[in-house]
């Protein structure tokens, strides 16, 4: 990179400003993926983040919210066992700090609605009490997320939330 000259970084950052270009189709591509994740409820992980978004729309959430909303769950296909860091990482340059704590912490605070069923203490969401973005979170899995595997939802497809993701992922915040 030292013997670089001006002209090589600038076609380096012709390159970078294709990649960015890109980057909203590619995560789309990416939620696509989710079709094909087994997860044992009666909608996979796409159509559950496509309802989940769909959910937040209709409640009159802003954008911000709404593609947080639709990209929560999208961290299944690569890290499984961490799939909301991931997602949160993403959406990192592009939205709020409360929104990226709300998606890295949704799985412990999703717990509460399914834990105790499985033997397990549901209440691991309480170590977060007193945090400025807990209420946010806790409502997130409320409103959203854990009713969101009803197949007989009527979800707004994909092509609706595609123009929101481009705009999100535009220009970082």
């Amino acid at each position: 990179m030292k013997d670089a000259t001006p002209e090589d970084w600038e076609i380096i950052r012709e390159y970078d400003k294709l990649l960015d270009d890109g980057l909203a189709e590619r995560v789309l591509d990416h939620l696509r993926l989710l079709q094909w994740i087994p997860n044992g409820h009666p909608i996979s992980q796409y159509e559950h983040s496509l309802q989940t978004a769909t959910r937040a729309f209709r409640d009159g959430r802003d954008e911000d919210y709404v593609v947080c909303a639709l990209l929560h769950d999208i961290g299944d296909i690569l890290s499984p066992h961490d799939h909301a860091r991931l997602a949160s990482t993403m959406l990192k340059p592009f939205v709020s700090e409360a929104l990226c704590w709300m998606v890295e912490k949704h799985p412990i605070f999703q717990s509460y609605h399914y834990y105790e069923t499985l033997g397990l203490d549901p209440n691991g969401r309480d170590a977060f009490r007193g945090h400025p973005y807990f209420d946010l979170t806790a409502e997130f899995c409320e409103l959203y997320d854990q009713c969101s595997f009803d197949p007989a939802y009527d979800n707004l497809p994909l092509e609706f939330f595609a123009p929101m993701v481009q705009r999100i992922m535009k220009k970082p915040v």
